[in-house]
């Protein structure tokens, strides 16, 4: 768990230097303070929820032995299996998350932010972080994903979150190399456009080929200024965003 937090804490500090240096677009906000308020409470209440709820969930999966299966000798190939493993689980909660309603009421959250920057990579409702971890569960019990590769994956994924949602300008010619293999901030932010049908598509969270391999990846490029958001719906308050997901 220290491991995991040192690396976080790095990345996120590498991250947080370049976006300030390196902006790819000036943002300006009507609200800042309010709106990284909102972004960086729900990453608390994340923080808070994992040593009770998260993390035991997380402990109970990988010590329930179902079966002996997907299980390599070699340390390093058995993490890159669960890695790509929980990548493609992702994909696909991700999409799903988008697709029916009683999960989008939830991921609806995140999605009402109307820029992006760090903060938005860690902007979760608690609902569908546990949601999430339940159905985790099923993945990891069946793949004997161990605990330290689980670990080690989670920083992965976070710092993948923070990174594509971040506004950190990358030469043109390094991020076309980059997003053969993994997700940039060029692809996510088009995930994030206002209009439905940009919304619906480019799912992946790691590696960027799961939405080539399953036919939702956009063909729209990011454009400087285009509008972030939730077609028909606009940003709320805290207290309307935790309680979003009762809405009818």
């Amino acid at each position: 768990m220290e491991i995991k937090s040192l690396i976080v804490f790095i990345g996120i500090c590498i991250f947080l230097i370049l976006e300030f240096l390196f902006p790819k677009e000036k943002i300006y906000f009507k609200n800042k303070i309010s709106r990284i308020s909102k972004n960086i409470f729900f990453w608390l209440v994340n923080i808070g929820i994992t040593p009770i709820i998260i993390l035991p969930i997380s402990i109970f999966a990988t010590q329930f032995e179902l079966h002996s299966l997907f299980k390599f000798n070699n340390s390093i190939m058995n993490f890159l299996f669960h890695l790509i493993i929980i990548d493609l689980f992702l994909y696909w909660w991700h999409r799903f998350n988008h697709q029916i309603p009683f999960l989008w009421k939830f991921h609806h959250v995140h999605h009402l932010d109307e820029t992006l920057d760090i903060s938005s990579g860690v902007r979760f409702h608690f609902g569908e972080v546990i949601l999430s971890a339940l159905i985790r569960s099923i993945i990891i019990i069946t793949f004997n994903i161990s605990l330290i590769n689980l670990l080690l994956i989670e920083a992965i994924i976070l710092l993948s979150s923070i990174f594509h949602h971040s506004n950190i300008s990358i030469p043109k010619k390094i991020e076309n190399i980059l997003s053969k293999i993994i997700v940039t901030p060029s692809i996510h932010w088009v995930h994030h456009h206002k209009r439905q049908s940009e919304t619906d598509a480019n799912y992946s969270t790691i590696f960027s080929w799961w939405d080539k391999i399953f036919g939702s990846r956009s063909n729209f490029e990011r454009k400087i200024g285009m509008p972030i958001g939730v077609e028909g719906d606009t940003e709320q308050t805290l207290k309307k965003l935790i309680f979003r997901p009762l809405k009818r």
